[in-house]
């Protein structure tokens, strides 16, 4: 589990909105991707180290764009976010596991 801390500058931390997420981390054509499934948001990196530091980013950057916009509460309430104390708590991600199915093609 992986947190997002939302604040404008640092001088406004203290204010600060602490919002969990699930990063998924898949190799992908020699690149290493980072998905967060709560909001639907990937990004990647050379190596697995950066692709969590680019979904850390990524995923701060989103929903501080969604906090200037009024949207935030929103966009978390439809992603299945509760509010829990300061923080806001994310669907929990139960199983992730690789399966297959065959077509007939």
């Amino acid at each position: 589990m992986l947190t997002a801390r939302l604040g404008y500058t640092h001088k406004r931390m203290a204010n600060a909105m602490n919002i969990e997420f699930d990063s998924i981390v898949f190799e992908e054509n020699g690149a290493f991707v980072a998905h967060c499934p709560q909001l639907d948001i990937s990004s990647c990196g050379k190596s697995v180290d950066e692709a969590r530091a680019n979904i850390l980013t990524a995923v701060r950057l989103f929903l501080e764009e969604a906090a200037r916009m009024g949207t935030l509460r929103e966009i978390l309430n439809e992603a299945g976010y509760m509010p829990d104390n300061g923080r806001e708590r994310p669907p929990k991600l139960v199983s992730t596991e690789s399966m297959a199915v065959s077509i007939e093609a």
